[in-house]
């Protein structure tokens, strides 16, 4: 069984418009609450895989109480920390006159130490029974930064495979605990690292670092554009199917739960790195987040390429064995 980890989940409140007039004031002629934050988002994709998994948050507030009730209408599986301050929230608008959305977010929640330690104690308990921990998206404040390197030393402890996702000032220390699996985007990297990101060189030898702190399988990716990835030292060049874009949310984690998917089925390195570019791909093609259909990624993922770079690539059974 999956777990996946968000430690700033987010309550969506959609509005939809037939078009917008910035002069005059405008009214919605509907409206949704949805589940957000990447671990979240990456829950409701295993799920569309068939995945059995369970996603562990942070809820409060009214917030809370209504993320709560959006993620049991979703049918996502959840488990929860109470937290004192508000569930983040934001507004989604939704233009249909030019099929445009714009996303505003509330500030982040605060989370005390108390509660941070209570989060990383409960971890302590639900880790050993999982097979893939996944930890997705950003810290909210300073206190939770601590807890995505905790939930490394434990998963690693218990010999788990861990899945990190994430950006901001704790990445670092992420990367530092050794985590198994870590999927970035390049400016999320460039903007936590302070690095430059631009060569493909620079690529290449930011996932060759990575490899040397223990990181046995990377993924760089770059929106819709060609990416690389690595799995121990053998570098790869991966060229995702060109789509029309309507709404990129959500990408990002749609290709996380591809890569999660493959290592729980444990497929070889080239038939899951393809599904979780195609369910990349096909998210950004709808307005829906993480709710691609599994045979069209499989359908896609038979036309897209991977080119090795430096080594031959290895096309042996090389089941993961991590």
């Amino acid at each position: 069984m999956i777990l996946t980890v968000t430690i700033n989940p987010l309550l969506e409140k959609v509005l939809y418009f037939k078009s917008l007039n910035e002069f005059s004031a405008n009214r919605s002629y509907k409206e949704e609450l949805k589940a957000g934050g990447k671990g979240i988002n990456v829950s409701r994709q295993l799920n569309y895989l068939g995945v059995e998994n369970l996603t562990f948050t942070f809820l409060g507030g009214n917030n809370g109480k209504d993320l709560r009730s959006t993620l049991t209408k979703e049918g996502i599986n959840f488990t929860a920390i109470a937290s004192k301050s508000e569930t983040r929230w934001g507004t989604v608008i939704h233009n249909e006159n030019d099929n445009s959305i714009k996303s505003y977010f509330s500030p982040n929640q605060e989370l005390t130490e108390k509660e941070v330690t209570d989060f990383i104690a409960k971890l302590e308990k639900v880790i050993p029974n999982h097979s893939i921990i996944v930890l997705s998206g950003s810290s909210p404040c300073k206190e939770a930064d601590r807890i995505f390197p905790a939930a490394i030393e434990i998963a690693n402890n218990e010999d788990k495979i861990v899945v990190l996702d994430t950006y901001g000032d704790h990445l670092e220390e992420c990367l530092k605990a050794a985590p198994t699996v870590v999927h970035n985007n390049v400016d999320e990297v460039e903007n936590s690292l302070s690095i430059n990101l631009k060569e493909d060189e620079s690529k290449i030898d930011f996932l060759n670092n990575l490899y040397d702190k223990g990181v046995k399988l990377s993924f760089l990716t770059e929106g819709g554009k060609p990416f690389y990835s690595s799995k121990f030292d053998f570098n790869y060049k991966i060229f995702p199917k060109q789509v029309i874009v309507k709404d990129a949310t959500g990408s990002g984690d749609a290709f996380t739960a591809g890569i999660v998917y493959g290592l729980h089925y444990s497929f070889v390195f080239d038939e899951f790195t393809k599904i979780a570019a195609a369910l990349g791909s096909l998210n950004a093609e709808s307005f829906d987040t993480c709710k691609v259909d599994k045979e069209k990624a499989m359908h896609l993922s038979a036309s897209i390429e991977i080119e090795s770079i430096g080594k031959r690539m290895k096309l042996i059974d090389d089941s993961p064995n991590y």
